[in-house]
């Protein structure tokens, strides 16, 4: 500890020396043997050699191990009637396609169409106009795009609120998924005996001017998962983010009066509730 006692920045100098604390510590406790620490060295550098621009098997390790549902929560502190907040995951990426309101997100992917819409407000109910969603979800098989060779962009898009504040779009009804399991990661759950299954959902990330950064699920009521006692690989529900889908027959007609061609279809309303404060680039700190 004492050999970073003279490093400029404080919070830097604090982070290092109790990092350097806790993990001496950890040592000390479970008395760590060489070959231990040497397993764990190669655990770690095969979970850094399968990461990729389009995979962050960190971020994945991160997730299981309860550290990124833990940092939520001592950064997105609960305020008042604001939406709360869950884990970002391995499968955002910068520059989804932009959609008008009403537009398809889903790119032509396997899944029942859904309709969602909703509204976005501060904490007082003041409109918040123009702010920006970025929505995100895997396909009907369990997959996100970028889990497939040949760049196709599916289940993304970004697309601003309205006037009134108001959104609306079409994607897909989530289904559940097992979290990419044929890596490291994979390894330490079978180790473990772990489910690598997430519950049904659908990414949100809003951001606006004066507001805090939301980044968010909404997760399908009545999901087998959500029954389990584990639920979610990654830990990311919150009972506040479980939310009623509406399903739909064929005949039922959209709301838009788009032609479903004969599918039944879903519905989700969802509104977001933003707590004042500063934005965060979580898309610049996944570079």
């Amino acid at each position: 500890m004492q050999s970073f006692e003279n490093t400029p920045d404080e919070r830097t100098k604090y982070l290092l020396q109790e990092l350097v604390k806790h993990l001496h510590s950890y040592v000390h406790t479970v008395r760590l043997t060489e070959a231990e620490w040497n397993t764990a060295i190669g655990f770690l550098t095969r979970v850094g050699n399968i990461t990729t621009p389009h995979r962050q098997e960190f971020v994945l390790l991160s997730d299981v191990l309860g550290v990124s549902m833990h940092t939520v929560a001592v950064n997105n502190e609960v305020h008042r009637n604001a939406t709360e907040a869950t884990v970002f995951g391995p499968f955002f990426v910068n520059g989804a396609p932009l959609i008008e309101n009403g537009g398809d997100m889903s790119g032509g992917a396997p899944g029942e169409p859904a309709w969602v819409e909703g509204t976005i407000r501060g904490v007082d109910g003041e409109p918040v106009p123009g702010a920006r969603i970025e929505v995100w979800e895997a396909d009907a098989e369990g997959f996100y795009d970028v889990q497939h060779e040949g760049g196709r962009v599916y289940g993304r898009a970004h697309l601003f609120a309205d006037e009134k504040s108001e959104f609306r779009f079409w994607g897909l009804l989530p289904t559940p998924y097992a979290i990419a399991h044929d890596g490291r990661v994979g390894d330490l759950l079978k180790a473990t005996e772990r489910s690598p299954y997430r519950p049904a959902h659908l990414h949100f990330m809003v951001t606006a001017p004066g507001y805090r950064t939301l980044v968010t699920h909404v997760f399908v009521r009545g999901d087998e998962h959500l029954d389990k006692p584990t639920k979610d690989a990654v830990f990311g529900v919150k009972d506040s983010l479980i939310y009623d889908w509406s399903r739909h027959s064929a005949d039922e007609p959209t709301p838009d009066g788009r032609d479903l061609q004969g599918k039944p279809w879903a519905s989700l309303h969802f509104d977001v509730v933003l707590a004042p404060g500063q934005a965060v680039d979580y898309a610049a700190l996944m570079e």
